[in-house]
């Protein structure tokens, strides 16, 4: 029987997470990755579905966060207030290690095949934001604009995050991007009002 080793997730993670740097996603294996952190293939393959899971393994701890979030959003509150309270909770597991997330945005960017796993997290991360707007009673279309909206809030604001070597808080970041759509989006209706009104004379 094979002895299930300590704290072989985690040097799994830091092993793999060197090695796509070092070498590059596609030219590293999982049993490099398992030599490297002093276990079996066997045992990578306990934690691990395939390679592409150590960096995309999280997916389902920040849905939980952001649906819990939901959940506990004061019963009156608009659908882009509830989202702002979602984004304030997935900040907290999403912004635990910036070094992280710095090396597995490169690796992401690097790989035409994990780029298109990430914009397929980020359609499901939506569309759960979108259920549980409606589980809420918010109706369709709001809740599918704001759960987009939400989503692109969080896009920008995690890619300034890790773009920057010593950023302010995720939380924060997502808040003032957040804040910058309302304001972009409070100026397109002001404009459009203007354009809408008759002028003198007419």
């Amino acid at each position: 029987m094979v002895r299930w080793e300590p704290g072989s997730a985690d040097r799994l993670r830091e092993a793999a997470m060197e090695l796509f740097v070092e070498r590059g996603y596609e030219q590293t294996t999982v049993a490099e990755i398992a030599q490297r952190a002093g276990v079996t293939a066997r045992t990578f393959f306990r934690h691990y579905a395939d390679k592409r899971e150590v960096l995309f393994g999280g997916s389902e701890t920040l849905e939980r966060a952001l649906l819990g979030a939901l959940e506990t959003a004061p019963a009156a509150a608009s659908p882009m207030a509830v989202v702002a309270v979602a984004l304030d909770a997935a900040a907290g597991p999403l912004g635990r290690d910036h070094a992280w997330s710095r090396r597995r945005q490169s690796v992401v960017e690097a790989n035409a095949e994990l780029r298109e796993r990430e914009l397929i997290k980020m359609a499901r991360l939506g569309g759960a934001l979108a259920g549980g707007l409606r589980r809420r009673g918010v109706p369709d279309p709001a809740a599918t604009l704001a759960a987009e909206a939400g989503i692109v809030v969080f896009r920008v604001a995690f890619e300034r995050w890790v773009a920057d070597p010593e950023p302010a808080g995720l939380g924060s970041l997502m808040r003032e991007t957040l804040a910058a759509l309302q304001a972009v989006t409070a100026s397109e209706h002001r404009s459009a009002d203007r354009a809408d009104r008759p002028t003198a004379g007419r």
